[in-house]
This record gives structure tokens, C-alpha cells and sequence, in this order.
């Protein structure tokens, strides 16, 4: 009898460990399960956003290959242009710089009138400044100046050319590009008109420099002789901060 109930007792203990191990096991599985279905959820929505992403990739990369095929036909059509434009910009430099020579050899003949009568020279002088100073470039006006480049032209055909570099705002780079003008002497650049001005400031890409830099004042100065008011007006001619 008492072996029967430890028997009995032993099942009971049993069944309810049995039970309590099972309830355990149960939640843990569920658990489990639970958190399988979250990782499925979690890779379903990992995969839809790659593919989203990889088709944003792919517009991406359709749109930079469009935006560079615009760039290049974009770099070849000026390249194109301005192969085309070369011989067009050459040509007024070439034009330009025909009448700087013409210049300086059409006032020759005016030498001998000036050397037969020296007085009349001084009385012709006058007008011929005046309209100089008005800057208004008519083709009279440019005719009556001309005459005055007679002695710039005269002066750099006898003696040797000046130093432009002497002029705040010349440099190397404009002295040549001057030269190549016709233009030798401090006389050529005092006896500017309104049009010469325009014609050398086109062919050097300059915009109103030649008048901020006043290089006609002192281009006067040292052509007269100045040197005392030259470097009372200008005292950074001849400097490092000239060009």
C-alpha cells in the first residue's frame, strides 16, 4: 500500500512538471515564432526598399548619362564657335592695325609744309587742338587730326621709340600689343582722338581704361618734356604698381 501511493505520487509530481516544463517550452516557441515573423516582416520590407532604391538608382544613372551627353554636345558647339570666330577676330586686329601704320605714314608728307613755314605752324597748332579735346569723332574732325600725329609719326621715324612703360597702365604685355598698333611714342597716344581711342581699346579688350588711367594726360606731359609735372601727377609712374 505504501509503495502504491509513492508510485501514485511520483506520477502526480511527474505530470506536473512535465506540465509546467511544457507551458515554459510553449512560450518560449511562441516567442520564437513570434519574433520569426517580425525578421520576415523586417526582411519583406528590407527588400522592398532595395528595390526602391535601386530603382532611383537606376533614374539616377539615366539621368547623369542625359545630363553628360548635354554637356558634351554643349562643349562641342562652342569649340566649334569659336574655331569659326578666330578668323573673324583676327581680321579686324589685322584691319586694326593697317591704319596705325597708314598713320604713320601718311603725316610724311605733312613734314616739308611744316618745315617752310615754321611760323604758320604754330597758328594751325591751336585748331587743330581744340577739336582734338572735344572728342566728338566726325570724319572732318578725324581729318583735322591727323595732322597732328604728323610729329608723333615724324618723331618715331627720326630717333628711336619711347618707353611707354614710363605710362601708369602699360606694361609689357600692352607695350607690345601698342607696338603692334603702330603706336612708338608718348606723341601718337597725346594726339588720340575719340576714335582712335575706341579702335585701340577694341583691339586690346580694354573698357574705359585708357581714360581711368589718364593715359593721354600723361602722355602730354612727356611728350612736352614735363618731367617735373609728370611726377608731381603721377608719382607712381616708373613703379612696380605702374602695370
Amino acid at each position: 500500500m505504501g509503495t502504491f501511493f509513492y508510485v501514485v505520487l511520483a506520477f502526480l509530481i511527474g505530470v506536473l512538471v512535465g506540465w509546467f516544463l511544457w507551458g515554459r517550452l510553449r512560450g518560449e516557441l511562441d516567442s520564437l515564432r513570434g519574433d520569426l515573423d517580425r525578421t520576415r516582416s523586417e526582411r519583406d520590407r528590407l527588400r522592398t526598399d532595395s528595390d526602391r532604391l535601386t530603382d532611383e538608382l537606376d533614374a539616377c544613372g539615366k539621368t547623369r548619362a542625359d545630363l553628360e551627353r548635354r554637356l558634351r554636345e554643349a562643349s562641342a558647339a562652342p569649340a566649334a564657335g569659336s574655331s569659326a570666330a578666330k578668323p573673324a577676330s583676327q581680321a579686324p586686329a589685322a584691319l586694326m592695325s593697317t591704319p596705325a601704320t597708314a598713320k604713320s605714314t601718311k603725316p610724311a608728307p605733312a613734314k616739308p609744309a611744316a618745315a617752310k613755314a615754321v611760323p604758320a605752324k604754330a597758328v594751325p597748332a591751336k585748331p587743330a587742338a581744340k577739336p582734338a579735346a572735344t572728342k566728338t569723332s566726325a570724319p572732318a574732325k578725324s581729318a583735322t587730326s591727323k595732322p597732328a600725329t604728323a610729329k608723333p609719326a615724324s618723331g618715331s621715324a627720326s630717333g628711336k621709340p619711347d618707353n611707354l612703360r614710363r605710362l601708369i597702365g602699360i606694361g609689357p604685355v600692352n607695350e607690345k600689343l601698342l607696338k603692334a598698333q603702330g603706336v612708338t611714342s608718348f606723341a601718337q597716344i597725346a594726339s588720340w582722338t575719340a576714335a582712335d581711342i575706341k579702335r585701340i581699346e577694341d583691339v586690346m579688350n580694354f573698357d574705359g581704361r585708357i581714360a581711368r588711367e589718364r593715359w593721354i594726360e600723361q602722355a602730354k606731359l612727356l611728350a612736352a618734356g614735363n618731367e617735373k609735372e609728370f611726377a608731381k601727377q603721377f608719382p607712381t609712374a616708373g613703379t612696380s604698381s605702374n602695370s
